[in-house]
């Protein structure tokens, strides 16, 4: 049985060497063919042509037009069939009918990959969805790369071409950092290269994959690393159809020190519709999807402003560390409100040292409030490089990951003035140094932004963005720093011959196997039995009945709870069998009652694309009443899984609270490393299930009171 995504993707996937040449082939050309090419600039054949212009392409560029013998003095010919042996490229800008046949005998020719603009493919129905495969499977065998169907092409900045059917502009990078983009969607490809290039960022690449029937994202950033041209990858994607490939993709990008940050519709029922009608994807489980890539340190956002925003940071600030905020601004206002708003979104502001406030002191007028945040005043006005001095200060600080400036920029001078200050201490930093200045689309100063831009110190106008933005880069700095901190999955387990729902008891053999506290008890056939058991491990029990078809026990009255004695236990015994009305059954499990504590769940699932994940929320109406469930990686360590687990919605209930002694939380965490570990021991479990895990007082362990366990075939 395959070990899931945790396990099985350690090894690089290694795509076939016929189609990762074709890519390379299609996005840097030395020959292309475009068939529907146009004289009409304003047509998308005539847009394409101009584009290959405009980017002064001076490879072979063959014209295929049914009904014209030249454009523009360029000869054309007749059909794809008439193409020499070997062209690099072929844009496909004719109707969707004509386009298998072109594929098929672009394989004849050996051309090196293609680009589908027509839709109504796998996004049309099921008609659709079987003619791309037919697509797929042509372009497969040929070792032929295909784009789209229904996408936008390309836009290669750094290799200097253009297919696609938007107005493209050459834009030379020079040796300023740069980011790539890949999206699924032509309209998001655009935004999102729109949005860098407004900034002043480089765009190494702008790729647009619509359906990916046979390149897809993981080819892409595969791709994009061995160019090694891009410093961040902004991905815009409705369904990752390869995970393996996917994450393997994304660990080379880690190795490489490049960023990746996705942006996946889904987390609603009506985003995964929008996304199932747009690229006809079938979306899998969004949850799933994102504990295994961020497992990977990939950077999963929210919004697109939030895409821009740390792409924005971290494609200047690749490898930030861990560690929390630092804050200067010259605005109490703006001093409140971060605290306030760092609270809202989880972003840690830091507390730095007294050495730290020492030498910030220092800087400042005496009387002054001493902090982080850290409100400069009016000195800023006067003493603009008040802002490099005391962002030097903070940088130095080990609790310091990172300076955010959010501030009111005063006249264009005064602008000058700051980035005169800040720039060269962002510049000499690995930490992100990010300004922020107040006052919406007021127009700032075009030396300041020039200056700003021209050192690639991220500018942003919302402190409220650059903050979220921050808490991106802090997620990432705590990713890498944590992806050796795994577990090992557990060995020496054996499984089970026969598939299917196993008995609570069987289950809690298995857990006490792993070793996860169960209660003391056995499995009795007759009521002596049951006396027996009681007596030895003594009153009061409860019994419960064990049959594979009785998984939901209370639902029939299989549990009989609080036998305080002998007496009890022969009427409970009774009360049992009449509830079961003679149905068949393995036995019924006798415990002792459980001391009471706090409920917790503790769940695990393996999902046959995104392999193995365990899940850890409060128990009984809590998990839904405050979403307080966590989804985890199956290898998470002991010490990741308590700060998670500390992390709950709720988890002041796990402290001390109303007089009660706070809870357990390292035994919680060992029970879901220890879980996760048995998903990833190759005994085919799909399901384990711990409902309720009773925690007990800090120090007193847990004890997993009920457990169900399925098996696949």
């Amino acid at each position: 049985m395959s070990q899931g995504i945790n396990a099985g993707a350690q090894d690089i996937v290694d795509r076939p060497v016929s189609a990762r040449s074709g890519l390379a082939r299609l996005l840097q050309p030395r020959s292309v063919a475009i068939a529907g090419a146009s004289p009409d600039l304003a047509t998308m054949g005539g847009t394409i042509l101009a584009n290959c212009d405009r980017f002064g392409f001076d490879g072979d560029i063959h014209l295929i037009s049914p009904t014209r013998d030249e454009i523009g003095g360029r000869p054309c010919i007749r059909s794809v069939d008439d193409l020499p042996e070997g062209v690099d490229a072929l844009v496909l800008n004719v109707p969707r009918a004509a386009i298998l046949p072109a594929v098929e005998a672009a394989a004849r020719r050996g051309v090196g990959g293609v680009i589908v603009f027509a839709s109504g493919f796998a996004e049309g129905g099921e008609a659709g969805r079987r003619e791309q495969e037919v697509l797929a499977t042509v372009c497969r065998d040929a070792g032929m790369a295909l784009m789209g169907p229904n996408c936008m092409g390309y836009v290669n900045y750094a290799g200097g071409m253009a297919l696609t059917f938007e107005p493209a502009h050459p834009q030379p990078l020079g040796e300023r950092r740069s980011v790539a983009v890949v999206a699924q969607s032509g309209a998001m490809a655009s935004s999102i290269r729109a949005a860098m290039q407004g900034r002043g960022i480089s765009v190494a690449l702008q790729a647009a994959t619509g359906n990916e029937a046979v390149v897809r994202a993981a080819d892409l950033i595969d791709h994009i690393v061995d160019e090694g041209r891009a410093n961040a990858i902004a991905l815009y994607i409705e369904q990752i159809r390869d995970p393996i490939a996917f994450l393997s993709a994304a660990r080379r990008a880690r190795e490489a020190g490049i960023p990746v940050v996705v942006l996946h519709p889904g987390r609603s029922k009506r985003g995964q519709e929008a996304a199932q009608s747009h690229t006809g994807a079938m979306v899998g489980d969004y949850a799933l999807m994102r504990v295994a890539v961020e497992n990977e340190a990939v950077v999963m956002v929210d919004t697109m402003d939030e895409l821009f925003d740390a792409v924005a940071i971290l494609h200047r600030f690749p490898t930030p560390v861990t560690g929390e905020l630092g804050v200067i601004t010259n605005s109490g206002a703006l001093r409140g409100t971060a605290f306030d708003f760092a609270e809202d979104i989880g972003l840690p502001i830091a507390t730095v040292s007294n050495a730290t406030l020492e030498r910030l002191a220092a800087l400042l007028p005496a009387g002054m409030e001493i902090d982080n945040p850290l409100d400069v005043g009016t000195t800023g006005f006067a003493k603009a490089d008040i802002f490099g001095l005391s962002t030097a200060a903070m940088l130095a600080d080990p609790a310091v990951s990172g300076v955010l400036l959010p501030m009111a920029g005063g006249g264009p001078s005064q602008q000058r003035a700051k980035g005169e200050a800040i720039i060269p201490e962002a510049l000499a930093s690995q930490k992100p140094v990010v300004v922020a200045i107040t006052g919406d689309t007021s127009p700032l100063d075009p030396d300041f932004v020039a200056a700003m831009r021209d050192s690639e110190t991220p500018l942003f106008r919302s402190p409220e963005r650059a903050m979220r933005a921050f808490g991106a880069a802090r997620r990432y700095a705590n990713a890498l720093a944590s992806v050796a901190d795994r577990s090992p999955a557990a060995t020496g387990l054996t499984g089970w011959a026969e598939p299917g729902v196993k008995t609570e008891f069987v289950g809690k053999q298995f857990l006490r196997e792993i070793g996860v506290r169960v209660p003391e008890g056995g499995l009795a056939t007759t009521v002596d039995e049951a006396v027996t058991i009681a007596g030895r491990i003594g009153f009061p029990v409860v019994i419960k009945v064990q049959a594979a078809a009785f998984s939901h026990k209370s639902d029939i009255g299989g549990v009989i709870l609080n036998l305080r004695d002998a007496a009890a236990l022969r009427d409970g015994w009774a009360r049992l069998m009449a509830n079961l009305n003679g149905a068949a059954i393995d036995g019924v499990l006798v415990e002792q009652m459980s001391a009471p504590g706090l409920e917790l769940v503790v769940g695990a699932r393996h999902h046959p694309e995104w392999g193995a994940s365990v899940m850890v929320g409060l128990g009984g109406v809590l998990i839904e009443a405050l979403d307080a469930a966590e989804l985890l990686p199956a290898d998470i360590s002991h010490a990741r899984a308590v700060e998670r687990i500390r992390g709950l919605r709720g988890a002041k209930l796990l402290g001390e609270f109303r007089g009660r002694p706070a809870r357990d939380v390292e035994a919680v965490a060992d029970v879901v490393v220890r879980v996760g570990a048995a998903m990833r021991a190759g005994l085919n479990i799909e399901e384990i299930d711990i409902n309720p895990l009773m925690v007990m007082a800090a120090g007193e362990g847990a004890v997993a009171l009920d457990a169900l366990i399925v098996t696949g075939a």
